[in-house]
């Protein structure tokens, strides 16, 4: 994924309240796309709870999704939460014996 698209999705994406509702939502919706093969009440809801989680953020923070003008920011917002899951946890040292 080329950077530029995650250094604009990162400022799009500033207010913590709009980070914290991108990190639940976007699971749920990743979560939601298999489902539909197995239950399709319990995906519906899932995929409709994770949106709605993406649009409050949105609302939060003023803005528009970033998708609205490009649809490849469909795939760059669970990539930018992946990387900030790994980023952050490996960037957490082990702690040092004395």
């Amino acid at each position: 994924m080329p950077e530029s698209f995650i250094e604009n999705y990162k400022a799009k994406h500033r207010h913590p309240l709009n980070r914290l509702s991108h990190s639940i939502g976007i699971p749920l919706i990743a979560i939601s796309l298999p489902l539909f093969f197995f239950n399709w009440r319990w995906a519906l809801g899932l995929f409709i709870v994770g949106w709605a989680f993406q649009f409050l953020g949105h609302f939060i923070e003023g803005n528009q999704p970033a998708f609205f003008r490009n649809p490849l920011y469909l795939l760059v917002g669970p990539w930018w939460l992946l990387r900030r899951a790994f980023g952050s946890a490996s960037s957490q040292k082990p702690p040092t014996a004395k």
